[in-house]
């Protein structure tokens, strides 16, 4: 009788704080396809050390970097049905899914990395993770990949002039062939596994991406020329799935929130010290470096794909990014 007696009461106690919400604690899976050196990883452990701390406990995230989730693509539909809670994801993907979001992509769009975080984290931003809502994810914040940069093995370059007849991979992305054709580049679309063996080789003259990955892949070792043209910005965005943003409480969301938007600026500002040392790492291993190369006349030069591509974004749009003081 006692014993049985102390279990109803063992039962009722479980029932009482289960009810209360003490035991209601949440995992998060957050996953991403970068190494853990990377910023993208850094951005995740800022991301989970605040989220712990503030809900002291009751929110744990979980890393799964290195694509042990899937890549971007498949995480972004892994978010979208809830099997994977959070992820960090370059724009690129997004693209597929969010057409408009290609805006981004246009050449010459930002003037510096204050424009970019004024308009990524305005309304034009916040607009877009509207857009995501109907998709199934939550934006929360944005980070960055950066700013993109043109390398290559015969020439500095200053000015579009000196692009003519230059075989320039690029990212198999319409705006970014555009926009190189239109500077006078070759330019070729071509994957990014395929392309160190072909500079290598040389049958392409340069690339074009961001000084981290220009650094971690010894560009340097096969193109002795590096222009900070900065001719494109890739952010990258910290994304949940919808169905997880609302098992979370409104407190939870407001901390998830904050969270992110704390891990994003952790991400540009571990990018902006960062960059000064890369750029003299390459200088230091003999890189020819243009720091300034003449970017009105690249912007003259590329007003032709703006005039293509503005029915597709809309006018209103990509003045309202341009226009962003």
């Amino acid at each position: 009788m006692k014993k049985n007696l102390t279990l109803a009461l063992l039962s009722l106690i479980l029932i009482l704080v289960s009810s209360s919400g003490a035991l209601a604690a949440i995992n998060l899976k957050l996953g991403h396809a970068i190494n853990e050196k990377d910023v993208f990883h850094e951005a995740a452990l800022k991301f989970k050390e605040l989220v712990e701390q503030q809900t002291n406990g009751e929110v744990s995230v979980t890393i799964y970097p290195n694509a042990k989730l899937g890549d971007e693509r498949n995480l972004l539909e892994s978010l979208k049905m809830g099997t994977v809670d959070m992820g960090i994801i370059t724009g690129g993907p997004v693209v597929n899914f969010l057409p408009s979001f290609g805006v981004l992509d246009l050449p010459f769009l930002f003037r510096d990395a204050e424009h970019v975080y004024k308009v990524l984290d305005g309304p034009v931003g916040k607009g877009f993770f509207k857009e995501m809502e109907k998709l199934g994810w939550k934006g929360l914040a944005y980070g960055e990949r950066g700013f993109r940069n043109l390398t290559n093995n015969q020439k500095a370059v200053r000015v579009p002039e000196d692009m003519k007849g230059l075989k320039i991979r690029v990212m198999q992305n319409p705006i970014y062939i555009d926009a190189f054709t239109a500077l006078g580049a070759n330019a070729v679309p071509m994957a990014w596994i395929e392309t160190l063996t072909a500079l290598q080789q040389g049958t392409i003259d340069g690339q074009e991406n961001p000084l981290n990955v220009i650094t971690a892949y010894n560009i340097n070792e096969s193109n002795g020329h590096l222009s900070m043209t900065r001719h494109a910005y890739s952010p990258n965005i910290i994304i949940m799935s919808m169905r997880t943003w609302k098992k979370l409480t409104e407190e939870q969301q407001k901390i998830v929130e904050e969270a992110a938007q704390a891990a994003a600026e952790h991400n540009r500002a571990i990018d902006n010290k960062m960059e000064v040392e890369w750029l003299q790492s390459l200088k230091d291993k003999g890189m020819e470096v243009v720091d300034q190369p003449d970017l009105e006349q690249f912007r003259e030069a590329v007003k032709g794909v703006y005039e293509k591509y503005e029915p597709q974004y809309g006018k209103e749009l990509i003045q309202s990014i341009l226009d962003t003081k």
